[in-house]
């Protein structure tokens, strides 16, 4: 049976907390949030890579382009392995270790994509390369959120995510060109290789999290040597100094624990947001080409029309981090979400009007990409250290389920034949009820709020 304590101070231990919330943010934190935005990037690349080539895989080995549905599916069902079982891995053993084996293990299996021969040997590459992808992301939002301070953590994990979309972009752009050139494997060699050279680096400058370290009682020098880069604060700590995190600590079963302590409703709240979210957002971006490709739009403008929706989602996700830290996340959040069920409506009648397509598409890109990138801050902040990774990967792979019924249910719909702007339009109702989800969080998170300054 796992236990729930606090760690207890003595006299002249220093709250590692305060000490990191006091911190002025200077080029170790950037440091930090540069090499988890390339992480990021990589991850968008590679999540996204897969739906740049299907068109021309399908033409060439003389496949409907429905059968590519699970090309999507089982890609996504990797990331959602990799984040439920890496989640709670990189809790146990470290953010940057589990981060280092993760970025080699994708970059891998994505360079080996690019030699991919049948469909069956590529649905095996897919899933594989989802599972290092998976298992990358929570700990690179973990990591972003327990270096910052709190005034800006929502900022700095925002900021971060938006690597995600903007590989996706940059990816999408660069795909449309070089694809004509070089053919179809080049993403993939592309996609493979840069997240390989740059395993070395991370080995060599991310540091692991202060915060974990004193949560598994490491040895204080390693905390303290971290440290003296973010505070001028620690020179005058002697080797005898020891750091305490004033937050629930957590040992045993982790996963059990997300319905421990009052966390159940919030848990599962957090869940449908991500679940339903996910869905819109990974349908969108498998299916975008395809369906608009399929309504008479040339194969490179239906890629423009998703880099559109992703760089929607950058801009987005730096604006939500920043009404976030200043307002709160649950209102803002909500309603980037409703606004984004209103334009997802609007984009699927854009009825060939190429100036109401990409406008929708990039305020849908506002709300689905950026407000997710949101609610990963507001994932890191519902848990304890301990929990961290825990929580984020659990929600992350929960919303993977939906990010994998997404483009199944595209594949399907298409199969039988409806049109595209049917399709696209079923997509509005699961951004609604993300939006329903997140304001009932926000009343259970205030409502435990209320309930501990009462008892204390």
């Amino acid at each position: 049976m796992a236990q729930q304590a606090f760690d207890t101070p003595t006299a002249g231990d220093v709250d590692l907390v305060d000490l990191l919330d006091r911190a002025p943010v200077g080029a170790f934190h950037l440091r930090i949030l540069i090499l988890c935005v390339i992480i990021a990037m990589l991850d968008g690349f590679d999540t996204q890579a897969i739906a740049f080539v299907a068109p021309l895989l399908a033409a060439q080995w003389q496949l409907p382009m429905a059968q590519f549905s699970a090309a999507f599916a089982i890609g996504l069902l990797g990331l959602t392995v990799g984040a439920l079982l890496l989640g709670p891995l990189a809790d146990r053993f470290g953010r940057k270790r589990i981060l280092l084996v993760c970025t080699t293990f994708f970059g891998l299996l994505a360079l080996l994509t690019a030699w991919s021969t049948s469909f069956q040997g590529l649905l095996w590459l897919r899933f594989l390369t989802g599972v290092g992808l998976g298992g990358a992301m929570p700990n690179i939002i973990a990591m972003t959120s327990e270096y910052a301070p709190h005034r800006l953590r929502a900022t700095a994990v925002t900021v971060m995510f938006c690597g995600f979309p903007l590989g996706s972009v940059l990816g999408g752009f660069l795909a449309a060109k070089i694809i004509p050139l070089w053919g179809w494997e080049v993403v993939f060699i592309l996609g493979g290789a840069l997240p390989l050279l740059c395993v070395p680096l991370l080995a060599l400058k991310l540091p692991e999290s202060a915060r974990f370290l004193v949560s598994h009682d490491k040895d204080p020098s390693a905390v303290r040597d971290i440290l003296s880069k973010i505070s001028p604060d620690v020179a005058s700590h002697g080797p005898s100094m020891r750091y305490h995190l004033p937050e629930e600590k957590i040992s045993g079963f982790t996963v059990r624990q997300l319905f421990s302590q009052g966390r159940s409703a919030s848990t599962l709240l957090l869940w449908v947001a991500f679940f339903c979210n996910l869905l819109v957002m990974y349908f969108l971006v498998n299916w975008l080409p395809a369906l608009l490709k399929q309504s008479g739009y040339p194969l490179e403008a239906a890629i423009y029309a998703t880099s559109t929706l992703n760089f929607g989602g950058v801009v987005g996700g730096v604006a939500v981090g920043l009404l976030i830290d200043r307002m709160g996340p649950f209102t803002i959040l909500g309603a980037a979400y409703a606004t984004a069920a209103v334009f997802i409506g609007v984009m699927a009648n854009a009825g060939g009007n190429n100036w109401l397509l990409y406008g929708s598409l990039f305020i849908a890109g506002i709300g689905v990409v950026g407000a997710q990138i949101g609610m990963n801050a507001v994932a890191s902040n519902l848990y304890p250290t301990g929990l961290r990774s825990t929580g984020i990967g659990w929600a992350l792979g929960v919303g993977r389920l939906g990010s994998i019924l997404g483009p199944t249910v595209g594949g399907f719909l298409l199969a039988q034949n409806w049109m595209p702007e049917a399709i696209l339009q079923i997509s509005l109702w699961p951004a609604a009820l993300a939006s329903l989800a997140v304001f009932a969080l926000g009343w259970v998170v205030r409502r435990r709020r209320f309930a501990a300054v009462a008892v204390a």
